[in-house]
């Protein structure tokens, strides 16, 4: 793909999230003046206005942007370093993995918050691995296929167990009910700044792989003939996305198909060069997500539906679409 051609797409992705993240600031459940939003963000004193968009809809904003980012990236990096199109955090049992570990870190052992983020980076590696194992111990080896399927046992296997912990503990269920359906409702804007360093660094060693990942794209083979080394360049990219999903994930819960359907989306407009990839799904990761919220806070006034159901229902078509394409190679 053009270069130029590639600079318009991007271009219209920050477009696009800028449009995202002023209706996610505008728009809510509850129906303020355009005015009266705008007075509320230059510091206006009025109650309503004032707690409404600068405690409530500024941080969940945020928390989306950061989340929405992390989603988009840590599906680009699993799927260049797997080679399987149906790679993402939530089909590889890195999502279950770490929304496990946070229910048993905050909500059953009654750890402070500030711990979710290391319990899910934790919990999303032990689910990460245990799914290439599985995958790994059969006579074919570590295929696209036995890799989707082990991560979608994994996934179930602590689903069901989180599930269990929560029947067993009702006032952890109340607690992690909305967390658990992807959630960006209520959060607090001050735990995100502990989290963006580490952010940060992921998304500095995520472009620092964009051109290993290119070559590993090219086969092992040809990877180690362009000066790579396949297995680190794995492992490195592994430690990105599950760094990068564990932040997600405690921000936001478990957030499903941002991961899987937003590297499609990037490669479908950009191309599969890893850079152009990487600057496309940190513009519509955050994107989607939070239009996925403003729909959720609208569509069952005045309840809402979690970000997480929304972003089920638009990402399903494209996971069927994605299992159809003859395309894809499995």
């Amino acid at each position: 793909m053009s270069r130029p051609r590639q600079l318009a797409v991007i271009a219209t992705s920050a477009l696009a999230l800028a449009a995202a993240l002023a209706a996610s600031v505008a728009i809510g459940s509850v129906t303020l003046p355009l005015g009266d939003v705008l007075d509320a963000l230059k510091g206006a004193n009025d109650a309503e206005s004032h707690l409404i968009v600068r405690e409530l809809r500024v941080p969940r904003t945020v928390a989306g942007l950061v989340a929405g980012a992390c989603l988009g990236v840590s599906g680009v990096l699993l799927q260049g370093a797997t080679r399987n199109p149906l790679a993402s955090p939530a089909m590889l049992g890195i999502t279950a993995g770490a929304g496990f570990a946070v229910v048993v870190t905050v909500a059953l052992l009654g750890l402070p918050s500030g711990h979710a983020v290391w319990a899910a980076f934790g919990g999303g590696a032990a689910g990460f691995g245990i799914a290439l194992l599985l995958a790994g111990s059969g006579r074919d080896g570590l295929s696209p296929v036995r890799l989707a399927l082990s991560g979608a046992i994994v996934s179930t296997m602590l689903a069901a167990w989180t599930t269990a912990i929560l029947t067993l503990n009702e006032y952890a269920a109340e607690e992690v009910r909305d967390w658990l359906a992807g959630s960006l409702a209520g959060r607090d804007i001050t735990a995100v700044a502990p989290l963006l360093p580490l952010v940060a660094a992921a998304l500095i060693l995520a472009w620092a792989l964009a051109r290993p990942l290119d070559a590993l794209a090219l086969g092992d083979e040809a990877a180690v003939g362009l000066g790579q080394r396949p297995g680190r360049v794995r492992l490195a990219a592994a430690v990105a996305a599950l760094a990068l999903a564990a932040v997600a994930v405690a921000m936001a819960g478990p957030i499903a198909f941002v991961g899987l359907a937003v590297p499609h989306i990037a490669r479908f407009l950009v191309g599969g060069g890893h850079r152009a990839l990487l600057v496309a799904s940190v513009l519509l990761g955050p994107a989607l997500l939070l239009v996925a919220d403003v729909i959720g806070r609208i569509v069952a006034r005045p309840s809402e539906v979690q970000a997480g159901v929304i972003t089920a229902l638009i990402g399903a078509p494209v996971l069927v679409r994605i299992v159809m394409n003859r395309k894809v190679a499995l």
